[in-house]
């Protein structure tokens, strides 16, 4: 429940908030963190609009400049966008993946984020040293070398590289702009069994940063995976960034016996 100055409640839209006045926390970083939370439950979803700085100002109680430091820092983050004529916008949710052996793209659908890919690459190529260990294949055999970049609701949120045997499956670029690979892998009648996965963080280059739309040196998630069949041939090795602001990890920790 939002509260006035006077501690009476107070609407903001539909939405309630509870801001400590009392708080060291400053008053922009409390709703902030509040307008944050209501994305990512889906109080408020992609292409919600929030009411003009001065409406939000009025409703909570709060100072315009505080309102518009609060507003900027999820802009930052790409959680909102400001469109000219439209107003203050929700683009989208941070992305939650589980610790599990499953594609980003289904993740996504799941989640309700509305994935898209570009293919950026589709093309079968010598197998560097590298791959060649990964996929259990002599170097320099061919691989099919694929580079997408897997977006939601129009903003990217990976950059995806994979490499697949020659031979194993139809990689047409017009299938994978219209699902993930995973889904081709069963389709094609291919079964993932298991994976070895590494997880790592870089700081993004200019030609990395422009990709994903982050700043220079921004943080990215980083991920290198060999998922193999039940027999254990390796099916596809993939090296890929996610944006660090718009992608976790959720896992489960269990304590040892």
């Amino acid at each position: 429940m939002t509260r006035t100055a006077a501690g009476a409640p107070a609407p903001a839209g539909d939405l309630a908030f509870t801001l400590d006045r009392g708080s060291p926390v400053p008053l922009y970083h409390q709703l902030a963190e509040q307008l944050t939370a209501a994305i990512e439950r889906g109080s408020l979803g992609p292409g919600s609009l929030l009411g003009n700085e001065v409406d939000l100002a009025g409703r909570l109680g709060l100072s315009r400049p505080t309102v518009r430091q609060a507003l900027q820092s999820l802009v930052d983050k790409g959680l909102l966008v400001r469109r000219r004529g439209v107003g203050t916008q929700v683009v989208h949710t941070r992305v939650r993946r589980p610790l599990e052996l499953s594609s980003l793209y289904d993740d996504l659908e799941s989640a309700g984020q509305s994935p898209a890919t570009r293919v950026l690459r589709n093309e079968v190529g010598p197998a560097p040293a590298e791959v060649a260990a990964a996929l259990g294949v002599a170097e320099g055999a061919g691989v099919h070398r694929l580079e997408r970049l897997r977006l939601t609701h129009g903003r990217p949120v990976a950059h995806l590289t994979n490499f697949v045997p020659e031979g194993l499956l139809e990689l047409d670029t017009g299938r994978l702009e219209a699902t993930g690979l995973y889904r081709l892998l069963r389709a094609a009648g291919l079964t993932l069994h298991s994976a070895h996965q590494t997880v790592g963080a870089v700081s993004a280059t200019a030609e990395e940063a422009a990709r994903l739309e982050e700043p220079e040196g921004a943080a990215l998630l980083t991920m290198r995976r060999t998922a193999y069949d039940h027999t254990g041939r390796a099916l596809e090795y993939g090296s890929h960034q996610y944006r660090g602001s718009r992608y976790t990890l959720d896992f489960q920790l269990l304590a040892r016996s």
